[in-house]
């Protein structure tokens, strides 16, 4: 989950996972899975460094998993 800012100046936090794509118009669109839309403050690029950061974040302690399928498959 990432934190926006409406056009309106309230925050708001959307599930990264449900975000189909972004668009400079010259405010940023996110699209979401569902097609719905929302306008936001935060330009394309700072969403993109949130989304990554939330990625990295849930990703970070599953290096291992993969390290350890890999050496159990290949003995």
């Amino acid at each position: 989950m990432i934190q926006v800012t409406r056009l309106d100046n309230t925050p708001m936090v959307v599930n990264v996972e449900m975000i189909r794509s972004l668009r400079a118009t010259p405010d940023t669109v996110i699209t979401f899975t569902t097609n719905d839309r929302m306008m936001v403050k935060e330009p394309v690029e700072e969403i993109s460094k949130r989304i990554l950061a939330y990625q990295r974040s849930i990703h970070s302690g599953t290096d291992h998993l993969y390290a350890d399928f890999h050496a159990e498959n290949a003995a």
